[in-house]
């Protein structure tokens, strides 16, 4: 059997990106020459990486299940660069939900790059369905969600918990008193994260286990849009504690106490494939996981 790195290479890049063409850009091969090197590689094979439906690539089952075990050769290539490494450097690749990434993130890699100065961090910012699907995909190393979430093959590590907190307008009906109950909740306009973000689902089972419901719902993906509309009384909302923290110690937004249990476990998601990484290793390890 006659391999070569860049048919390797190709595969992976493929498989991580979804199109053969920004395969292709990424590693400054003409289309051809890429379609060459995938085509050489599955007769070498013997059998198809990917089927092709009309202008799309879509991995087949084998090509799933080699998958892993390419990107660990290409890893183990890679460290030949630098063999007397840590190896704890290079492109580091993290996907994170929005309340992550906006609030613990920032002074987690700070910290973290104190130690370890040779990673390159590369942040994507997603809710935790899309989270979930980039680390299917293998574009991401390492995931942090904040959303119930459970999965054949990726493992899912509890990490901090966190708490939503219902708020509304320091001008709203419902300030002065400062609570919310279920009966009144339906009257409510309701300004909340978008279908697939954790926060939603955290929000929606809160409501199925006591019976509440809501009628008018603006579904937002950004939490800053969320938090304005609030300001400007167009109803009320449902955030991380983190993301309103501020907020409230201006007076601007005031907590709205509900009988929802609003709690929630944020969590650390790993790739078997990168899960023997020395970067992802030492950035768990960091986290005290």
């Amino acid at each position: 059997m006659s391999l070569s790195l860049r048919q390797l290479i190709i595969f992976e890049a493929t498989a991580r990106l979804g199109r053969l063409t920004a395969a292709a850009d990424e590693q400054a091969l003409s289309q051809s020459a890429a379609s060459q090197a995938l085509k050489e590689l599955e007769m070498t094979l013997g059998y198809r990486l990917f089927s092709r439906n009309s202008r799309e690539l879509v991995i087949t089952g084998m090509g799933r299940e080699i998958l892993p075990r390419v990107r660990d050769i290409l890893r183990n290539v890679e460290s030949l660069k630098a063999p007397y490494s840590s190896g704890v450097s290079g492109s580091f690749r993290v996907a994170a939900s929005v309340t992550i990434a906006s609030y613990l993130f920032p002074g987690l890699m700070a910290g973290f790059l104190e130690q370890f100065p040779e990673v390159e961090p590369d942040l994507q910012i997603a809710n935790t369905r899309q989270v979930i699907a980039r680390l299917e995909k293998g574009q991401a190393h390492i995931g942090l969600i904040e959303g119930p979430a459970s999965h054949p093959q990726l493992q899912i590590i509890p990490w901090r918990s966190d708490e939503l907190q219902v708020f509304c307008s320091h001008a709203h009906a419902l300030a002065r008193g400062g609570r919310l109950d279920i009966e009144q909740m339906p009257q409510q306009r309701w300004i909340l994260r978008e279908q697939g973000s954790g926060t939603r689902e955290v929000f929606d089972r809160a409501m199925q286990r006591v019976g509440g419901s809501v009628s008018t719902v603006m579904a937002l993906n950004r939490q800053e849009a969320i938090k304005q509309s609030v300001k400007a009384g167009l109803g009320i909302g449902c955030l991380s504690r983190l993301a309103v923290a501020e907020e409230l110690r201006r007076g601007e937004l005031v907590v709205l106490q509900t009988p929802l249990e609003l709690s929630r476990q944020l969590s650390v998601v790993v790739p078997p494939e990168t899960g023997s990484s020395q970067l992802v290793q030492a950035f768990t390890r960091f986290l005290k996981l």
